[in-house]
Formats: structure tokens, sequence, C-alpha cells
């Protein structure tokens, strides 16, 4: 079962007014969306962005409710083939669904041995193992540095490339296996940390984002809102300097008179995090962080 993260938080944020237009960017089991939809009236509209085929399956079924089955980084263009040149509020949830944590078959958990596959998207291009055998041993270690922020990026590259040379990477169960000698600190949290870095690479989740957040700032009306739910400091970081300068580096940017303008303001400078209860009822909330901004 999936259980919606800083449902009421998120909610909140996004000060909805029955008769607006929502975007929930990240639909995943739709428990942000159904907590929308019981604000909405008769006459509000939800657009329910999910390039994850299963997810077709757990749309509410509502008039008010317009799926769209493409990746959120494009909401701009797919909402203006809807006809929508503006939304009151734009929500993303940009953790994995349990669905996809649990399935035994995609890849992304550790817990199962599965293809070394990791696309959100079935249809997209790359998977993991291609990364993990087709790669040169620079390029994974600026993956894993810059990914998953491990500090021996450089000695697992450089195991990764002489081991596949016996034979392919082909599941999660060999992957790991065959990586062992190179685990430092914490079991668990070194292979959480190799996994997110093939994940955002499979995915492009990086490029992905600063997209969607630019994007975001196209589709909102002045004074909509812009909620997002980070769960890793890479996200996170984005995130707070886009909306606190509207940049990704944190560089506020100006004209030549010296005068800069910022497409969003922040509604809180901190990051709204789970309650102590939440995390109890749901472990998988502990790292998650809700920023808020307006548009401009």
């Amino acid at each position: 079962m999936h259980i919606p993260v800083l449902l009421h938080e998120s909610i909140k944020a996004l000060n909805i007014n029955g008769s607006g237009r929502y975007v929930d960017a990240t639909y995943g089991g739709g428990g942000h969306s159904k907590e929308i939809l019981t604000q909405l009236s008769n006459s509000g509209q939800l657009f329910a962005f999910d390039q994850d085929e299963h997810a077709k399956d757990r749309v509410v079924k509502d008039d008010r409710v317009v799926f769209i089955s493409e990746n959120f980084r494009h909401i701009h263009r797919f909402l203006r083939l809807e006809g929508v040149s503006q939304v009151d509020g734009v929500l993303a949830d940009l953790g994995m669904s349990s669905f996809q944590l649990d399935s035994q078959d995609r890849g992304f958990s550790t817990r199962y041995d599965a293809p070394l596959d990791m696309r959100m998207n079935i249809s997209g291009s790359k998977t993991a193992a291609e990364i993990l055998n087709q790669y040169t041993e620079k390029q994974l270690h600026i993956m894993f540095q810059n990914y998953g922020e491990l500090r021996n990026a450089r000695s697992l590259a450089k195991e990764i490339v002489q081991v596949r040379k016996s034979a392919p990477f082909t599941t999660t169960a060999d992957f790991i296996a065959k990586i062992e000698s190179s685990i430092k600190g914490k079991r668990n949290r070194y292979l959480a940390q190799v996994f997110q870095a093939l994940r955002i690479e499979v995915n492009e989740e990086m490029d992905v984002l600063k997209e969607f957040l630019i994007s975001s700032t196209k589709v909102l009306k002045p004074g909509g809102r812009l909620a997002v739910i980070t769960f890793h400091s890479l996200e996170d970081r984005l995130v707070k300097r886009f909306m606190k300068t509207g940049t990704f580096d944190g560089q506020v940017e100006t004209d030549v008179f010296g005068n800069f303008e910022k497409p969003l303001s922040e509604v809180s400078k901190k990051p709204i995090t789970p309650s102590e209860e939440e995390i109890k009822q749901n472990k998988r909330s502990r790292s998650a962080k809700l920023r808020v901004a307006e548009k401009n």
C-alpha cells in the first residue's frame, strides 16, 4: 500500500481554490491527488502526470481528473495541448512510489533479485545494466561521486570495470555480490547510495527536475503555489536554490542596471518535515522535505 508523504502539509501549502486548476506532477499511488479532489468543487480540475504505465491502473475515476501519461518535465507542453495556459498550483512528490520500490522485477530495490533495469518509464532507452556494462571508468566514477556521494566512487568504478571483463552484470543480486569488497561503512546505506546513483542516471532525474522547475514557473498564475517534496540532498539543493534565486547554482542573475526578477518567492525559508508520528507510521517519510514557493 502506498502512503502519501506529508499529505496534509503539502495540500495545505497549495492554498487550494475550490474552482481552480491544479497539477499533481507525480501521480504515483494517487494519494495526493485524491486529497486535492476533496477540496475542489465541481468546476475545479486536476491534471495528473505519471510516466509509469502502471500508474494508469490506479487513476481515480473522476470527471475532474485529466491523466497525462508523460514525464512531468513536459508539463508546460502537455498542459498547452489540453488548452490550459495557467494553473493555480503544482505539486510534485519526487520520491519513489511504494509500488515501484516493492516491485520485484524493476530492479529499484536491493531487497529483491531482479534485472538491472531501474527505468521509471519502461520505454526509456537506457537501463542500469547498460550503464554498468558500457560506461567508462571515468563516467562511472563521476556518476557515483555526484549522484551517490560515495567517498570511494573512484575505486568502485575501477572494480566494476575490472569485474565486467569476466561477465556482464545482469541482475541486482549479481551486481551486489560482485562489488561486495568495495562496500564501506554501513552496508545497507552504501548500497542505497549506489542504487540511487544508478536510478538517477537511468532516469536523468536531475535534468528532469530542472526542466520541471522552469516549466512550473511558466504554467503557474501569479500567486499560484509550487510545492515540491524531496528525499535526498541533491534534489533538495536544486529546489531550494531555484525557489530562492531562480537559478540552480544559487547565483542571482541581474540585468545591466543591477535589477533582478525572481520567478518565485519562498513561502517559508525552512522546509517542512514529517512529524515524529508520521515517521513512525511510514519510515520512508523520514528524509522528506517539503518546500513551497509562490509565483511572483
